[in-house]
């Protein structure tokens, strides 16, 4: 069974703020699985909660479910949405392409003097490991990624590898908490492995980096659901 931290209760409300406040804090608490999947969303209680009118609940609630992060079921009722476990198979298989692509794509087409955008944000996910900050972690890690694709420079495969980034945050908060949000420096290592690669515009070698880097996040996560949850389970009845 999977221990879920309980939502926040007593968030001071925001004021003035509309629809894009009650999307970010929501979105974070989705992504940080403070809000577990199965959560129920209730528009009532939450224009209570922030303070103002249903209008930019339902707006933000309706962003939400634009990027699969909230669901709303036969009855009208809205959740957080479940996380399929069935479906990780063809989701690690999509992932570990497109870090072949774009890690490949960087070396093809980078420059040094657009690497500084990728450095930072290994700074910031370094810093976030040595820290235990789990959220920032997360948050890096996909920024980090994400700095690369572009660097690739085809917008379709941003585009693609952001969403599947996106999509993965809540299995890596999962993850993350088995080693009680302490994450093996190997990450960090790996990161600088594939900078490496990418300045010396060594495409084989990106490629190879990006396989091994892939496979490692995908066999332990697998390893975690297997010996921790037993069998694909849907979250949403935890």
């Amino acid at each position: 069974m999977v221990r879920m931290e309980p939502a926040e209760n007593d968030i001071p409300r925001v004021r003035g703020s509309g629809t894009q406040s009650v999307y970010t804090i929501l979105r974070r608490e989705i992504l940080a699985m403070t809000l577990p999947p199965g959560s129920p969303l209730d528009e009532v209680r939450l224009s209570e909660r922030f303070g103002m009118s249903r209008t930019p609940i339902r707006e933000a609630l309706l962003r939400l479910s634009g990027e699969g992060l909230v669901t709303t079921l036969p009855n009208r009722n809205t959740i957080v949405a479940p996380i399929d476990f069935a479906s990780l198979p063809t989701y690690f298989d999509a992932l570990t392409l497109m870090y072949r692509v774009t890690t490949r794509g960087a070396a093809i087409h980078g420059s040094l003097e657009l690497m500084a955008d990728i450095r930072r944000r290994q700074e910031e996910f370094a810093a976030a490991v040595d820290a235990h900050d789990a959220f920032a972690m997360i948050e890096a890690n996909r920024e980090f990624h994400v700095a690369i694709a572009e660097l690739a420079g085809n917008s379709y495969y941003t585009t693609f590898f952001t969403r599947l980034l996106d999509e993965g945050r809540r299995i890596l908060r999962l993850y993350y908490r088995t080693f009680d949000d302490r994450l093996p420096r190997q990450y960090v290592d790996e990161h600088e492995e594939m900078i490496a690669a990418i300045e010396a515009r060594d495409i084989e070698k990106a490629d190879r980096l990006a396989v091994r880097h892939a496979a490692q996040i995908v066999r332990q996560i697998q390893d975690y659901i297997a010996r921790d949850l037993a069998y694909p389970l849907d979250l949403s009845a935890t």
